[in-house]
């Protein structure tokens, strides 16, 4: 980590985001007591790092995919790894089963889950008590469309019941459908950071044309101020301006002889944001 600085809202579901590589587990395992940072400051409500302990069952977590004893049933499993930390009532281990829509398979073994079952069960075990944060390093990963949506709706509940969620993720389009705020790392650095919302809708607005030419309508926005375009392909581009409509772009195009067959404005997304960040950090690095 090279001079991290993030601040996670409470009541927040935050997204960390970022490559391979760049820090994401490494800082999940420092929040979450698996590594002992070399220097810095960190506080986890509230708290400093190394007090971390005191803060008991405030803060839950699920690190990398959650393990289980296949011959256990999923009540069985968080009797268990409930037992490790002092025991739990079992109403409160009903609650998280509750919680995550497992009570009906509670008394099934572990064996029978799908993946998706594991997941939440893994959030479940998170859950025991219930924290006032939760950690969550890739919870949706390796899920299936239904499966994703399942994660998805549990986070919203668990976020509308006032429990801040801390996740790390590679899935950018469920990212952007739950969560309220988001960081992109690069290398231990933070590269982009704020409310998802704010982040989306303070980016130029740009259209995607299809054309006859694509090389001879890019030359046509190269000669107009305030215009940038990206060439797609040969027959694809997209452009932004700052003072111009989509339809004074397509008179020019037209003006400049070039066929103009679809024209379509572009909805900024979470994936389109977090490409132009790393593109940015890597230009600023190569040029520095």
């Amino acid at each position: 980590m090279d001079g991290l600085d993030l601040t996670v809202p409470r009541g927040s579901v935050f997204g960390f985001l970022g490559p391979n590589g760049a820090g994401k587990s490494t800082t999940i395992r420092m929040l979450t007591g698996l590594l002992r940072p070399s220097g810095g400051e960190a506080r986890v409500l509230g708290v400093p790092l190394e007090r971390r302990l005191s803060l008991g069952s405030r803060v839950g977590a699920l690190v990398e995919e959650p393990a289980f004893y296949g011959h256990l049933t999923g009540w069985q499993n968080l009797t268990l790894l409930a037992s490790l930390s002092g025991g739990c009532p079992p109403d409160e281990i009903e609650e998280a089963l509750v919680t995550v829509r497992l009570r009906e398979r509670a008394h099934h073994r572990v064996s029978t889950y799908s993946h998706g079952m594991r997941q939440r069960l893994g959030i479940a075990q998170a859950l025991l008590p219930r924290p006032a944060l939760l950690i969550l390093d890739e919870p949706a990963s390796g899920l299936d469309p239904e499966g994703l949506a399942e994660v998805r709706e549990l986070l919203q509940r668990l976020r509308e019941e006032g429990i801040t969620i801390f996740l790390s993720s590679h899935l950018l389009a469920e990212v952007e459908m739950t969560c309220t705020h988001v960081a992109v790392v690069m290398r231990g650095q933070v590269v982009a950071q704020g409310e998802v919302g704010g982040m989306l809708q303070g980016a130029r607005p740009a259209t995607r044309f299809v054309v006859d030419d694509a090389q001879r309508a890019l030359d046509v926005f190269a000669r107009m101020p305030a215009v940038d375009a990206e060439l797609i392909d040969d027959h694809t581009l997209e452009a932004s301006a700052e003072d111009r409509e989509a339809a004074d772009l397509n008179e020019a195009l037209v003006e400049g002889g070039v066929r103009v067959h679809e024209m379509a404005p572009m909805r900024r997304t979470l994936e389109s944001f977090y490409m132009d960040a790393i593109r940015a950090w890597g230009d600023g690095g190569d040029a520095g």
